[in-house]
């Protein structure tokens, strides 16, 4: 007997605590029965706790290390190869490049290379020798402060580090040369500099995501889609219907956040705001494409809801909007690269605090006009196969 019938049949049964009983009894059942049908709110309840535990766990790291490094080195010398060993020995710092000039040096800043900068003035070793006090300048791009905040507090001890390595004298009170930090786009630090230009990505993809997803999932469960189709109008014709109201909304939002942010937070805006549109509708119609995609696979609203928050959470861990990007390892970067929202992010940092042109954001400009395409594909062909 199933759980309706059990519930049918105890409607004759009259009041009493054996009724209630049994009456509780078959609700519990019919619930367990409904709930193990739908296989994706199944998979929801299972994969959502496990997913943040491994990505809280072994994903995020507010303390980051071995951060990637430019060196500038203007004079190779036995004092400055010490500089450089007593900063690798911190974990914080990681030389990945050595540049020759100093617009190379700025370029890698620009493009999000490296989050860290040093360099080594010509002449340094005998300015030491002389007593003249000469500075080794160390940059850091604030435009995430939690990263550079860690890093940059090191440099105090590492002068009579690379000292004790080395054959020049100083005491601590009165060091023989001094290093300069530098927090570029960002010196102050401020906390709201990192956040509010990363928040134009992060509500773009919760609303594109979900507007889209409940869009046509709605079409379908109310039966409209059918009577969309059987007119003279193709599925691509009823997508892009679709996609391009929400691409205005998407708009819309954006130019709110940017400006509420210049408005109340004094938000700079260094770079070209048409650069900043062009490549926003790059990422937009690619969380529309996304939910697009999850509408075809949910059964229902309520399902459409879960896949976009089960997409939603690692995008927000991962992407470096909540924790640096730098200190994640590495197979959680290859994840993150998967995501549109850290390509996003970076662009949209970049071109605000540091006036990034498309030249210096070529990679992620590509890397997210390659994601879009990819998932446009993926949502027509999933739309075509759906409704067929």
């Amino acid at each position: 007997m199933s759980a309706l019938d059990l519930l049918s049949n105890n409607d004759d049964n009259g009041g009493g605590l054996r009724g209630l009983l049994r009456r509780t009894y078959a609700m519990l059942a019919k619930e367990f029965i409904q709930l193990r049908r739908d296989r994706v709110s199944f998979a929801m309840i299972i994969a959502i706790p496990v997913m943040q535990l491994l990505l809280f766990g072994y994903a995020i790291n507010t303390n980051p290390h071995n951060l990637p490094t430019a060196v500038l080195m203007q004079e190779d010398s036995d004092l400055s190869r010490s500089v450089l060993k007593a900063l690798q020995n911190t974990a914080y710092f990681k030389f990945t490049r050595q540049v020759h000039t100093e617009q190379e040096f700025d370029n890698l800043f620009l493009t999000g290379e490296v989050l860290f900068g040093v360099e080594i003035p010509r002449g340094f070793e005998r300015a030491v020798r002389r007593g003249d006090r000469p500075a080794l300048l160390v940059a850091a791009d604030a435009t995430d402060p939690v990263a550079a905040s860690s890093a940059l507090a090191t440099l105090g001890p590492i002068v009579q580090t690379a000292l004790a390595h080395d054959r020049v004298t100083g005491e601590a009170a009165n060091p023989p040369f001094e290093i300069r930090a530098h927090a570029r786009y960002n010196p102050a630090g401020v906390s709201s500099m990192n956040i509010v230009p990363g928040l134009v990505g992060i509500i773009l993809t919760m609303t594109m995501l979900i507007f889209t997803a409940l869009s046509v999932t709605r079409e379908i469960e109310r039966g409209t889609m059918e009577s969309l189709l059987s007119m003279p109008i193709r599925p691509v014709e009823v997508m892009l219907g679709k996609i391009i109201p929400y691409v205005l909304v998407g708009f819309l939002q954006a130019f709110l956040i940017v400006a509420l942010g210049v408005g109340l937070f004094g938000i700079p805006i260094v770079g070209s705001l048409t650069l900043l549109a062009l490549l926003s509708t790059l990422f937009i119609t690619a969380n529309l494409s996304i939910g697009y995609t999850f509408s075809t696979i949910a059964q229902n609203q309520l399902q459409a809801m879960q896949m976009s928050m089960m997409f939603f959470l690692p995008n927000i861990l991962l992407s470096g909007f909540m924790f640096p990007f730098a200190g994640m390892p590495t197979w959680a970067q290859y994840i993150s690269e998967a995501l549109p929202l850290t390509h996003f992010i970076r662009i949209v940092r970049a071109i605000l605090l540091k006036g990034s042109t498309f030249e210096n954001l070529r990679y992620d400009a590509g890397a997210l006009m390659v994601l879009t395409l990819l998932v446009m594909v993926i949502a027509v062909t999933r739309f075509r196969r759906t409704l067929d």
